[in-house]
Formats: C-alpha cells, sequence, structure tokens
C-alpha cells in the first residue's frame, strides 16, 4: 500500500493497528519489531506505538515471534540483514541466526521486566528505540564518515604538464595519503597513491575551486583536484592542511560501529598508532584483522571492546608493536604466539575471562606494564617472575582470596601491587624474609580483619580502605602515606616511628586514643581522625611545627589543648564534638589558619582574634553553626577582616552587631539562619563582596537592604515576619535567586512582582484562590516542606515531587531526584514520574510491580536524554492496601542510586532505602564484577558513576540498572515524620541527627531547610535536597463506627464533634511559617495558613446513649459513612496523638477568607456586622472549645443521603475534621448538626446547594456574639501599616442561608428532645504541643471558658456560618 495525498493517512506497515493487537493476543511469544530505515532521523518518537500523528516513512512494523531468525525476516522483506543499536551507541550487523524479538525480551529481563504480557507490550512501543532499535540497513552517519576519510568523484589532471587530461576519477584522503582510483566511480583497477605527509597543498589560482597536491622528496609526484563547489574545496583544503602538516601518523577509528577496516586504510603504509576500540572488529574479510600485519610501521594497536572472543593470533605477527590493548573482549586464554611480540612494552588484558597465562610470555624482556585486572585469576600467575621490567602487578576485581608474602619476595621487581576489590580475607607472611622491593600496596574494599605488613620494610604508600580490619602493623622506616578509612581499628601499630610519614587517614574507626608515635612523627601534614571515639587530643600533635591540616571532627573531644607557640596549622575541623570552649591562644597562635569548623558543639563563646586591637587572621572560611552563641560573639568576629564564609546559624543571636559587620568587607557568603535576628543590619550594603545571604528561619520583619550590593546571587529570607520589601529601582542583574516563602504577612505588589520578573528562581508562596466552582477539599493527615541549595556549583542537578493529594485521593507522592553533573534527567523525572506511577496503578495493586514498572518506565520515557545522562532517584507512595480499603496507611519506597528515605518512629530513624553504590552494596559490586566492567580506583563504573542503579545512563547497562528497590512498610501512631534527602545530605548528616534535627522544628518546611543548612555548615559543597513529611496518622484518629441502621437512626444519637484549640491572637506563634507553594517545581501548603494549629489541641466527646447494635466499623480517617461530614454518634474519642509537627491546615478555629483577584468574590454583600476585616485575612485566630448537642433525626430517604464525600475530610494531628461540614452555629460555641433528611433538602435548596460543592479551606463556626468578644481581643493587637492584623474580611457566598426556614421549628424540636449540654469542666484537656523552636512562649486555649456552654436552655440558632479560608 502506498500513501494517498492525506498525511495522516499511514500504511499497515507502519502503523500498530488492529492487526497488530490480534496478533499479540492470547501468545506472549508473540510481538512484532520496528525496523528503521538507513536514513532515519535519530530522534525517536515520544509516543507509544498506537500513535501515528507524525510517522516515518522508513518505520515499518514487523509482526513475528521470539523464534523468528534474521534469516526469516530478511527473506520475509527481501532484505539483505539487519543491524542493531543499543541505547543510540554503535550499529553492528546482526548474525543470521539471532532472533530480533527474543534478544527484546533478553534485554527487557535484564533491566528488570518479569511479567511476560507486560515485555511483549513494552517490546511493542516505539519509545524502546531509544533503548534498542533494529534497522533494516545498516545507517548513514555523515559525521562519522566525514571523520573517517573524504572522497568523492571530481577531475583530475596528474602531473604539472599540460599534456595530461582532465578526468574524473574517484579521489579519497585517507589517513596520510591522496588515493585517486584509475576506473570512475571503482575502487577496483589501480589505485595510485600519494603520500601526502611533508608535501604541500595549494590553491590553484587561474583555475575556480582547484587544489594542487604534491608529496615529499626528491620523486615528488603531483595531483590537481578540480572541485565542483566551495564547500567542497574548503573542506578538502583544510583537510589536506592538517595531514601535510602531521608528523605522526595516527589513525583513530574508534566508535565507529565498524566490521572492518576500510580498504584504502590499507594503502597508507606509515600508520604507527592505530586505535580500533569499540567496534565489532572480525578477523576474515577485505578489511579484517588478518589484514593488520600489512601495516609494517605499526607500533600502537588498540583492539579493545570489540566482542573479538578469540585472541587474534595474526596481531603475533606484528613485530614492531610496543603497545597492545586487548581489554574487555571475553578472552579465554592467550595464544603461546604472543611471545613472538620481543618489543612489546605494554599489554593491557583487563576485563577478560584469563585465568592463566602462556609461558612463553615470560620471555618478552621489554614487557614493563600487563594489566590483569577484572579477570578470573584465584592467584598471582608465576610467569610474573621472569618478567623482569614489570614494575606493577595490576590485578584489582579478580578472585584471590589470600595473598603469600613469600610470593611477592620472589618477584623482586614489583614496586606497586594493586589488589583491591578481590575479595581477600588474609595476607600471610610465611617466612621472616622481607620484602624489601614493595613500595606501594593497594588492598581496600576487600574482607581482611587483620593485617600484618612489618616484613615489607621499604612501604611507601598503603591504602586497605572498606576492609574489617581490626588491627594493622605496618612498619614505619620509609611509610609516606596511610589510608585505612572505614574500618574498625582500635589502634595502628607503626614501628619505628614513621618520621617520613605526611598524609595519615584512619577516619571512621574505633580510636579511643591517638598513639604516641602519631605525635613524634616529624613530617605529619594531613591527619584525619574524624568520626572516632577520641575524647582527646594529644598537646604534642596540636603544637607541632608540621601539621597542616587536622580533621578531628565526630568524637567525644571536650578540650583543645592550648597552643603553646605559633603553629602552621591552615585547616582544623573540630564539629561534632562536645566543646564548650576554646584556648584563648587559638587565634593569635595560628597565624596560617584559614578554615575553621566548630559546628555542632556547644561553644558559649569564642577566642579573641589578637591579644591587640591589630589583627594579623588571616582565617577565611569560618563555620559556627549550632552553638550557644549569642550576639557578644559579633564583637570578635570582626578581627578576622579576611573572612570570606561565615556560617553562623541555629545559635541565638538577637541581633548583629551594625558596626561590626560593616567592617567584614572581604565577605563573600553569610548564613545567620535559625536565630533570633529580627533585623540585619544596614551595614550589610558595605560588604561590597557579598553574593549569599542565607537568613531563613528567623524573626527578620524588614528586607534588607542587599539589593544594591554588585555581587549578589542568592538571598534565602524564608520563614520571617517580612511584610513589605523596599526596592531600588532597579535589581542587580547578577541576583539568581530569592526566596521569599513562609512569610505569612508578605505582600506583594504587581510593580514588585514585575521587578522580581527576570530573577532565575523565584520562590514565593502561592496564595489560596478557591471559588465556587472548585472541588469540595480535603486535608489529608501529612503535609510536607522541602529545600534545595546548590552549594558551591554553578547549577542545581537536584529536583523534588510532592503531591499532598495523588490522583485526587487520600493518598500522596514524593519523590527527589539527584543528576549529580547533569540537571536535564532530574527535571524530566520530576515532569513525568508522578503520571508514570498513576497509570502504572491502574495497571497492578502489587507494590513491589506498580513500583518497578513505573521506574522502568519512566527510564524508558527519558529517551535520548537517558542515553548518556542519569540521576538516582527515590519515590515514596502513601496509600491505604487495595486489600483493606478501610485499614491503615502503608508507605511503599522505592530507590535507585544514593537518595534515602528515613522515616521516624518513636524517635528513631527507620532506613527505609537501598543505598545502590559500589562502596555501600556488596551484592550490587560483585554483579558488576561478574558483569566485567572496569571499576577505576574511585570505584566508579568505567570512571562514570558510583552508582549500580539509576535511571538513565543506559550506555553503561548492563553494569548499570534502573531496576529499584522497593520497601513497603504499614503506618502507625508512632510515625512522626519521613525526611527523604540525597547523598550528599546523608554523608554529612547522620539518620539519627536528622530526626532529632525535624523534631525541634515544627514546620517540615523550616526542618527541611535546616537540614541542608546544617549540612552546608558541616562542609558539604554540592547539591542538597531534603524533603521532611509530617506524618499524623496515629490511633486517635481513627473514629471507626459501624454503619447505622435503620431501625436506630430515630433513636437519641450523641454526636462527639472535635474540635482543635489554637493560639490566641497575641500569640506570636500565629505567624509561624509553613510549607508554602513555591512558583518553582513542587507544591506545598500554602503558608497563609501558617500557625493555625500552634498551640494545644483538645476534643470532647460524649458517650452514647443507648445501645448501639452495628455490623462493620467506619471511620473518618478510612471510606466511612458519615453524615455530613460529622462523626457517627457512640464513638469514642481518645485524646489525640501528639507528634514532632502540628497539621499547618487551617482548623475549625482559624478565620480567613477566600479572595477572587479583584478582592471580592463575586456574591459578595456587605461584610458581617462586627467583624474588622481589609479584605485579604481576618485579624486573629482563636480556640474554640466546643461541646457536642445530641440529635435525633429520621431515616433517610436514600442510602446516599448517608453516603460519605471522601473529598469533605480532614484529619490533621489524629483528629478528624470535615471541610464545610458544620452547618449551623449556635451561640456559646456550641455546634448543631443537620442529618438525614434535612442534608438531603439543603442540598436542593438553590441557595445553599453551592456549600456542599465549594472547596474551602476550614470549617470555621462562632456565632455573632461570641465574635465580638474576639474582636474586641484583636483590636489590642499592635497595629501594622500590613499584613496579618489589617486583612478585611469578606463574607462568602453562602454565608446568607444554612437552615432554610421551613427546618428551623423542626430543629428545635430535635434539641429539646436531648438530654442537658455537656458542660465545659468536662471536656478532656489535650497534650500539650512542642514549643515553637523559635518563640518559646506556651500557647494556653485561649478564650476556652466564653466558648464553652454549660447547661440551660437553648439558644435560638443563628444562620450565619464563617466558613472562610486562609
Amino acid at each position: 500500500m502506498k500513501r494517498n495525498g492525506n498525511r495522516g493517512c499511514v500504511t499497515r506497515k507502519t502503523r500498530f493497528g488492529s492487526r497488530e493487537r490480534d496478533w499479540l493476543k492470547g501468545d506472549t511469544q508473540r510481538g512484532c519489531v520496528c525496523l528503521y530505515g538507513g536514513t532515519v532521523d535519530p530522534q525517536p518518537q515520544a509516543s507509544g506505538p498506537q500513535t501515528s500523528s507524525t510517522p516515518q516513512t522508513d518505520l515499518q512494523l514487523v509482526l513475528c515471534s521470539t523464534s523468528t531468525t534474521v534469516e526469516e525476516l530478511c527473506a520475509q522483506r527481501d532484505g539483505q540483514g539487519l543491524y542493531v543499536q543499543l541505547h543510540g551507541d554503535l550499529v553492528r550487523r546482526m548474525d543470521s541466526s539471532e532472533r530480533p524479538l527474543q534478544m527484546v525480551y533478553d534485554y527487557l529481563a535484564a533491566i528488570g521486566y518479569k511479567d511476560l504480557v507486560r515485555v511483549q507490550q513494552e517490546a511493542a512501543n516505539s519509545d524502546l528505540s531509544c533503548l534498542i532499535r533494529f534497522y533494516s540497513e545498516r545507517p548513514v552517519n555523515a559525521d562519522r564518515q566525514e571523520r573517517t576519510l573524504l572522497k568523492g568523484v571530481f577531475s583530475v589532471r596528474k602531473g604539472k604538464s599540460q599534456l595530461h587530461k582532465w578526468a574524473e576519477r574517484q579521489v579519497i584522503l585517507c589517513g596520510t595519503c591522496l588515493i585517486v582510483a584509475s576506473v570512475k566511480d571503482s575502487l577496483t583497477g589501480k589505485m595510485h597513491i600519494l603520500p601526502l605527509v611533508g608535501g604541500k597543498v595549494e590553491e590553484v589560482k587561474r583555475r575556480q575551486h582547484c587544489l594542487m597536491f604534491s608529496s615529499a622528496g626528491s620523486q615528488a609526484h603531483t595531483y590537481f583536484v578540480n572541485f565542483d563547489t566551495l564547500a567542497d574545496y574548503q573542506r578538502w583544503h583544510r583537510q589536506a592542511s592538517k595531514v601535510v602538516s602531521q608528523t605522526v601518523s595516527l589513525v583513530d577509528l574508534s566508535c565507529y560501529s565498524l566490521e572492518a577496516m576500510p580498504e584504502y586504510l590499507l594503502y597508507s603504509q606509515d600508520i604507527t598508532h592505530l586505535n580500533l576500540r569499540h567496534n565489532f572488529m572480525s578477523l576474515k574479510g577485505p578489511g579484517g584483522l588478518l589484514n593488520l600485519p600489512r601495516f609494517s610501521q605499526l607500533k600502537s594497536l588498540n583492539l579493545s571492546n570489540n566482542r573479538l572472543g578469540v585472541f587474534p593470533e595474526c596481531v603475533c605477527d606484528i613485530f614492531t608493536l610496543t603497545e597492545l590493548n586487548v581489554s574487555c573482549n571475553s578472552l579465554q586464554t592467550i595464544p603461546a604466539q604472543i611471545g613472538n611480540l620481543q618489543s612489546l612494552q605494554i599489554l593491557s588484558l583487563d576485563g577478560n575471562h584469563l585465568c592463566s597465562l602462556p609461558e612463553e610470555l615470560g620471555g618478552m624482556s621489554q614487557l614493563n606494564s600487563l594489566g590483569l585486572s577484572f579477570n578470573n585469576f584465584s592467584n598471582i600467575p608465576a610467569v610474573l617472575e621472569r618478567l623482569s621490567a614489570v614494575d606493577k602487578l595490576s590485578m584489582a576485581g579478580n578472585r584471590m582470596e589470600s595473598l603469600e608474602l613469600c610470593t611477592l619476595a620472589k618477584m623482586s621487581h614489583l614496586k606497586n601491587i594493586d589488589l583491591r576489590l578481590n575479595g581477600l580475607r588474609w595476607v600471610k607472611s610465611g617466612s621472616l624474609e622481607a620484602v624489601s622491593q614493595v613500595t606501594q600496596l593497594d588492598v581496600r574494599d576487600n574482607r581482611l580483619d587483620s593485617l600484618d605488613l612489618s616484613s615489607v620494610c621499604n612501604l611507601e604508600t598503603l591504602h586497605c580502605q572498606r576492609n574489617q580490619l581490626g588491627t594493622l602493623t605496618l612498619s614505619g622506616f620509609t611509610l609516606r602515606i596511610l589510608h585505612a578509612s572505614n574500618n574498625r581499628l582500635t589502634t595502628v601499630n607503626i614501628y619505628p616511628v614513621p618520621n617520613q610519614m605526611t598524609h595519615m587517614d584512619v577516619s571512621q574507626n574505633l580510636l579511643e586514643y591517638l598513639p604516641d608515635w602519631v605525635c613524634d612523627s616529624r613530617k605529619i601534614e594531613m591527619l584525619d581522625v574524624s568520626h572516632n571515639i577520641l575524647s582527646e587530643l594529644p598537646s604534642r600533635l596540636i603544637n607541632s611545627l608540621s601539621l597542616r591540616k587536622l580533621l578531628a571532627g565526630n568524637n567525644h573531644l571536650q578540650r583543645v589543648p592550648v597552643l603553646l607557640d605559633h603553629v602552621p596549622l591552615e585547616a582544623l575541623d573540630l564539629q561534632h564534638n562536645k566543646l564548650s570552649e576554646l584556648s584563648e591562644s587559638l587565634f593569635y597562635k595560628a597565624l596560617n589558619l584559614k578554615y575553621l569548623n566548630l559546628s555542632a558543639n556547644a561553644l558559649e563563646n569564642i577566642p579573641p582574634s589578637s591579644q591587640s586591637e591589630e589583627s594579623l587572621s588571616t582565617l577565611q572560611e569560618l563555620y559556627l553553626t549550632r552553638n550557644n552563641l549569642n550576639e557578644n560573639c559579633g564583637a570578635v568576629l570582626v578581627g578576622h577582616q579576611n573572612l570570606r564564609v561565615l556560617h553562623i546559624a541555629y545559635n541565638h543571636l538577637l541581633s548583629f552587631p551594625a558596626s561590626k559587620l560593616s567592617k567584614l568587607e572581604q565577605l563573600e557568603e553569610l548564613n545567620l539562619s535559625g536565630n533570633k535576628l529580627k533585623t540585619i543590619p544596614s551595614t550589610v550594603s558595605s560588604c561590597k563582596k557579598l553574593h549569599t545571604l542565607i537568613a531563613h528561619s528567623n524573626h527578620i520583619n524588614v528586607f534588607p537592604e542587599i539589593l544594591n550590593l554588585p555581587e549578589i546571587k542568592l538571598v534565602d529570607l524564608s520563614c520571617n515576619e517580612l511584610t513589605e520589601i523596599q526596592l531600588p529601582d532597579s535589581l542587580p542583574a547578577t541576583l539568581q535567586e530569592l526566596d521569599l516563602t513562609g512569610n505569612s504577612s508578605l505582600m506583594l505588589e504587581h510593580k514588585t512582582l514585575n521587578l522580581f520578573s527576570h530573577i532565575t528562581t523565584l520562590k514565593l508562596d502561592q496564595k489560596s484562590t478557591a471559588t465556587t466552582g472548585d472541588s469540595v477539599s480535603v486535608s489529608t493527615p501529612w503535609n510536607h516542606g522541602y529545600s534545595e541549595m546548590s552549594g558551591q556549583r554553578n547549577k542545581l542537578c537536584v529536583s523534588v515531587l510532592a503531591v499532598d493529594r495523588f490522583r485526587d485521593r487520600v493518598e500522596a507522592c514524593y519523590g527527589i531526584f539527584d543528576g549529580d553533573r547533569n540537571e536535564e534527567v532530574p527535571r524530566l523525572l520530576q515532569c513525568t514520574m508522578g503520571d508514570v506511577l498513576c497509570e502504572e496503578l491502574q495497571h497492578s495493586s502489587v507494590d513491589n510491580v506498580y513500583m518497578c514498572n513505573t521506574f522502568l518506565t519512566s527510564h524508558r520515557k527519558l529517551g535520548m536524554a537517558g542515553q548518556k545522562l542519569g540521576a538516582s532517584a527515590l519515590l515514596c507512595y502513601i496509600h491505604r492496601e487495595p486489600s483493606d480499603p478501610g485499614g491503615f496507611f502503608s508507605l511503599t519506597v522505592a530507590n535507585v542510586g544514593t537518595c534515602q528515605a528515613v522515616l521516624c518512629r518513636d524517635g528513631r530513624p527507620i532506613p527505609l532505602s537501598k543505598i545502590y553504590s559500589l562502596e555501600n552494596c556488596t551484592e550490587e559490586m560483585e554483579r558488576v564484577k561478574h558483569s566485567k566492567a572496569i571499576i577505576t580506583e574511585d570505584n566508579k563504573v568505567s570512571g562514570v558513576t558510583c552508582c549500580s542503579r539509576l535511571l538513565g545512563c543506559s550506555y553503561l547497562s548492563p553494569w548499570v540498572l534502573p531496576k529499584p528497590w522497593v520497601h513497603t512498610a504499614p503506618l502507625c501512631a508512632q510515625d512522626e515524620f519521613l525526611i527523604l534527602g540525597n547523598r550528599a545530605l546523608f554523608e554529612r548528616v547522620s539518620y539519627q541527627e536528622a530526626v532529632w534535627t525535624v523534631q525541634a522544628v515544627r514546620d517540615p518546611r523550616a526542618a527541611a531547610k535546616k537540614l541542608c543548612s546544617i549540612a552546608q555548615s558541616y562542609g558539604c559543597k554540592d547539591n542538597i535536597e531534603a524533603v521532611v513529611i509530617s506524618l499524623q496518622i496515629s490511633e486517635d484518629s481513627c473514629t471507626c463506627e459501624p454503619p447505622i441502621s435503620t431501625s436506630e437512626l430515630r433513636g437519641p444519637l450523641p454526636v462527639p464533634v472535635p474540635v482543635s484549640a489554637t493560639t490566641g491572637p497575641n500569640d506570636p506563634a500565629t505567624l509561624s511559617s509553613s510549607s508554602g507553594v513555591v512558583s518553582e517545581f513542587s507544591s506545598e501548603t500554602s503558608a497563609s495558613e501558617v500557625g493555625s494549629e500552634a498551640g494545644s489541641t483538645a476534643s470532647d466527646e460524649h458517650p452514647s446513649s443507648g445501645p448501639a447494635s452495628r455490623s462493620e466499623r467506619r471511620c473518618s480517617l478510612h471510606p466511612a459513612t458519615t453524615l455530613c461530614g460529622i462523626m457517627v454518634p457512640g464513638s469514642a474519642i481518645g485524646g489525640p496523638h501528639v507528634g514532632q509537627f502540628q497539621q499547618q491546615q487551617p482548623t475549625s478555629a482559624a478565620f480567613s477568607s477566600n479572595k477572587s483577584d479583584n478582592g471580592l468574590d463575586s456574591d459578595d454583600e456587605a461584610p458581617l456586622e462586627g467583624v474588622i476585616s481589609n479584605g485579604s485575612k481576618l485579624e486573629v485566630e482563636v480556640d474554640i472549645h466546643c461541646c457536642a448537642f445530641q440529635l435525633r433525626s429520621g431515616a433517610p430517604e436514600s442510602p446516599k443521603d448517608l453516603r460519605f464525600e471522601k473529598q469533605g475530610i480532614n484529619y490533621p494531628n489524629g483528629k478528624m475534621r470535615r471541610q464545610n461540614s458544620v452547618v449551623v452555629s449556635a451561640t456559646n460555641g456550641c455546634l448543631l448538626a443537620v442529618c438525614g433528611r434535612e442534608i438531603a433538602d439543603l442540598k436542593k435548596s438553590p441557595s445553599t446547594s453551592s456549600l456542599f460543592g465549594k472547596k474551602l479551606s476550614n470549617g470555621s463556626v462562632v456565632a455573632p456574639e461570641d465574635s465580638h468578644n474576639i474582636i474586641e481581643v484583636a483590636l489590642e493587637a499592635p497595629k501594622k501599616k500590613s499584613g496579618y492584623f489589617t486583612a478585611p474580611a469578606q463574607q462568602d457566598p453562602e454565608d446568607q442561608l444554612i437552615v432554610p426556614p421551613s427546618l428551623e421549628q423542626e430543629v428545635r424540636e430535635q434539641l429539646r428532645g436531648q438530654g442537658p449540654l455537656v458542660s465545659g469542666p468536662s471536656l478532656p484537656s489535650s497534650k500539650p504541643c512542642l514549643k515553637d523552636p523559635v518563640w518559646d512562649n506556651p500557647h494556653p486555649p485561649a478564650f476556652a471558658s466564653s466558648l464553652v456552654s454549660g447547661p440551660g436552655p437553648v439558644p435560638i440558632l443563628q444562620h450565619e456560618v464563617y466558613d472562610t479560608a486562609l
């Protein structure tokens, strides 16, 4: 079939239609293969197989099965062969016996797919072409062809004589030669070869677009070539000019998908270096490897990564070779003919399957470098004893379990031994014979539990990191460098004293003290003893005249020895100790000190910079985060006038001396977060070099004068009390990021926003703009906050996905993505992964299945970006178990790479993720080694990434896979919060410290900010991201009750209504910050909802009056049967669960307004009488303690009258709440519920129908009489020009009528039939919440007594309800 004139009409061969679907049904071994033509556009389609909006003419769908071979497919199509391409990389010709569809199935199974039906579906998806693609003919790549050669048919004349005629001939520029065919358009017949090295290429001026090529020497020959176009002329001139100027004949044909060498290359006899790496070279054929001996001058040959399978013996006939690389070719043996290469100096055999070497190899006297890493050797080959010129033994990644030092003693020529990643269990010293020749030994990443190298008397450098060493014994005669971190060392024995040692790293061990020889060492310059259990530092060590860098953080140090004299110390890290004071002489005895980190100690002051007014301090970086410093430290800091970086976050600073700050003129980065600052001095404008100001989580209410600084780049003033911003006429062009989230009283004008429009990253709170047409909103028992910091990197390569209400259900989805050095993949995952999860949940409810498929599908959807780039990813999904929809919540976590999730349960951290890095995961290291990947010394796969599982980086398959770790844990009442972080965060902050940090801060966003800030202060320079999810899922929030039978509905039913008590208007905690929606990537809770539950909580209940025979439990937390969102009578309400966070959603006591763009809702009328407002927010939040009424209600007219509207529930802090659920307000703070038939009537009423469909933020109810008392208190609040206390209230459209007049009498009759009201004192008191981390004043239940009614007659109902939103 051919196309007709309509572009949308596609032939059956290129469309996935009903014919293809029918073929796939019933048999998973059937499928289809997408075949591309040779000129296909490398950009794959982004749609699935069923999409054909812009089809390609050379794409064909071929129906086949897993048993169909290439030969059969070619016979059906009359084709010559098929080619396969993996990950957009090399293209190889397929063997006739290979089965394309089975190859796709095997590939999908290797990356993680298990279900055959899903494998069949994925195999038919055209998106898969980014991972595996088939071609019907070899694709042409013009760029690669041009790099290899220049050729064409041009007019040619030989010689300078005019007697020769012009003739059209095939002309080729290859290597260092110009080749002219004797026959047009053909390479057959005689070939004229003109060597160009040392010759000339000149322009022929009398003829347009003509070049003269001349060879060098007395017998020089000349060819004139006339080109057709100027472009051809310029290209040939440029390329030939490079050739004639060459002095070394080097040909690089690596990564060209070659099966054979170009035939014309064989005419370049002067090639000395030939690189054929990463191809598919064959032995036989016109350009096969059998032709290599024709290169008579060849010295260097690279045949690595060619899938040879056997060693090409023809190479052994190239006697001029000095360097040969046959790595990664799956070689099993090396032929004896290798001994013919007597000139060979470098032989690389890494990444094969060798377990022995031929004896003939020992005769190669000039061989000085032999690579045997990542093979299958179980011992050191004996032939090495005869290779006297080899000084380095490279045997990393083999299978040696033991090392006999006497074996090394026999090989007196070996000086450098590399045995890392071997699984070594012991190193034996069988005799007293000294091993004197070995100077460098690398045994890191093995399984050694002890190591005695005292017989290796001339050892200079030892690497033994990441073993299980308990003891280490060394000879100190020549020892210079020792790396022994990540072990279990309690002591290190070195004899004699290592007087030559300059560098020692024994971090992350179990050292309780430092040996005396450390202090006696005369030349030690760098000492890392961090992450041990040291209780003191020797005075001789700190006063050493050679020590320049001392890292002693994360120990138990209580004091630092006094400096007795001037020392050369330049860097000192003492973070995470128990220091309460420092030596007075620290700064004026260590005049060379440039870096000092004292974070996470108990310092109350810091020593002066000098003994006199004149300071000689050279300190440039000072980190004092998380101490007990106050504003008095500012006077001392002024002495360090060379300071560039100052971190003094999370101390007790009430202010920063203005006069002192002005003298820090060299300051570039300033972090003042987590203090109690109200302003930043205006003298900050004197710091002309300041580019980063971080001052979040303070009390700052005035925007600092920093926008005139010429180099300012980043300003973070989130979680403060800003009300307005005074801006200059123009902003500095350097400003790239401004964070103003969490300032609940900040109102920005359009002029200000326009001025901010050029800022690359502007973070603001998104104000709630709910309108009448919005759906009924639901609060969830969790809320989140996140923070991202770029550190010292120029770009942000991390991103966050946060959806508090996922799939429009009471579910949540959170994710973090870390691209390490790229920002493209994290952004793509952020935009697509939530949608992919939503789609996968429709196909499966098994956690391991839908999470795995989500990651694998996201991996595929990365397209071309995922071929070379990748990212660590972590995804959290909070949900109910499908098998128990009425049960509690579960948390499913999946991850690849190094992003981690930690759950806080009862104050203890519970890791939920798996770290997929080679250093942390032994089984992954073994898998990668078994796949014969080359792991570099920094433990990176092919030198690219330390992760064994990533999304993207598909070109590293099968070593790096996208299959995730999946774990599901049920959530319980003791679960307080969840922390998500990337590698940079948890490298600096331990799980337990992260939990303690978050526990101390109520606001999730402020907690996330704090985690990132302290990680930076602890020394992190990379991108950091943290997400904190507050959880309020508890036993107390479950108000489970069975459905009410029809026969019982007429009985007296008590209605307990849980409400919360919040702080009064004068409590500054009402202005506390919360997670807000930022204008970047993810959404959070609006910051204007801040502090609505900052105080204590209370709920009341009334015992059920009368028997209640019920058959099924329901609750407000789970899908349930409720009456207009009010709990079913008879349910017991326990004390609320007090978590570390307060849910930052508006409570039933929060007054606010929903405001449209013009400041008034469409149905607004006159403001409510007695309410002072300014159009944005009501003035004050109050505590309301309500008593429950007992109601009678008739049977519902239909079952749907009792239907639970899932969009209407809210249950923060373990208490059930319902948006817009309370529809009538009574005096004295009592609430009235209208049930059953009355609700149906209300819904039918035109004036009240919108009440049940509008999305509002809370269900606050207060009678007008009580509101007058509240306003009187609000009037006493301090007046502000703008912000929280002057926001006018406005009336919601549905505030006019709640109960129709026709129902009032009936409601009154029902109330009269109830028992007496519960008095105020009977209310159970709730546990107090944690104190606000910034303001420590308690949160009393304000106005409780005025709102709780006692026994008495039922008052007349009021028809107003204040149901507004922040």
